[in-house]
């Protein structure tokens, strides 16, 4: 009697079994779909990774658009603003300014913008930082010669190459809270201030040896 009820409970409960278990192809389906979506997921990855190559690669071609824009309206300015452009007919020289302004137009119709991601301490340190070289610019017709020492001053704080002179260590802590793309950008405008003080600086120099050389020559004929 035992026995029996023993083999009648587990008929019963052998059924039950099978339904709970699923079969062979269930489990195998599973696992290629499983499978499938692992590799799909690799292969998107794989393509955006190659996508944001391609969008550095983008921004900066596009950062080397903006640079060459102000190398080439800093070399037109510089063109007409020359000592040789002082030195030739007026009727050359309108000539040549119109050529100059015609191509300071082309240029300037070219709008290239690569917008910087900042947060707000990035934004507050190119605020002050902007700040701290517009004072600097705004005396520049007061006194060039410190003008010049005080940017210089501040040069040397955006490179890693050993400065020539002192270095504005309350401008550096400035300028390293400002994000990437910007302390780039603020490198630039210094160099940029800096070339243009220089020639400025030879033109005056050239300015003084044309009339210290036309006041010996008054001096001579007098004599």
């Amino acid at each position: 009697m035992a026995q029996a009820k023993i083999s009648a409970k587990a008929s019963e409960v052998a059924p039950q079994q099978q339904q709970q278990q699923p079969c062979a192809g269930q489990l195998r389906g599973r696992f290629y779909r499983s499978t499938s979506m692992a590799d799909r997921s690799s292969r998107l990855l794989e393509n955006l990774d190659q996508l944001e190559l391609r969008v550095e690669a983008f921004r900066d071609a596009a950062s080397a658009m903006e640079q060459e824009k102000e190398t080439l309206l800093e070399m037109i300015h510089n063109i007409q603003n020359s000592q040789d452009m002082r030195h030739i007919s007026e009727g050359e020289r309108e000539e040549l300014n119109l050529t100059a302004n015609r191509l300071m137009g082309r240029t300037l119709t070219v709008e290239v913008s690569v917008e910087t991601i900042r947060n707000a301490q990035q934004q507050e340190s190119l605020l002050h930082a902007t700040k701290m070289i517009d004072e600097i610019v705004n005396k520049l017709l007061d006194d060039l010669e410190d003008a010049k020492i005080r940017l210089l001053s501040l040069y040397g704080a955006c490179t890693s190459d050993v400065p020539a002179g002192p270095i504005d260590q309350k401008f550096q802590s400035v300028v390293i809270g400002c994000a990437i793309e910007d302390q780039k950008k603020i490198k630039r405008r210094l160099e940029t201030l800096l070339r243009n003080l220089e020639n400025s600086e030879k033109s005056i120099t050239l300015l003084e040896h044309q009339k210290s050389s036309l006041r010996q020559s008054c001096n001579t004929k007098q004599d």
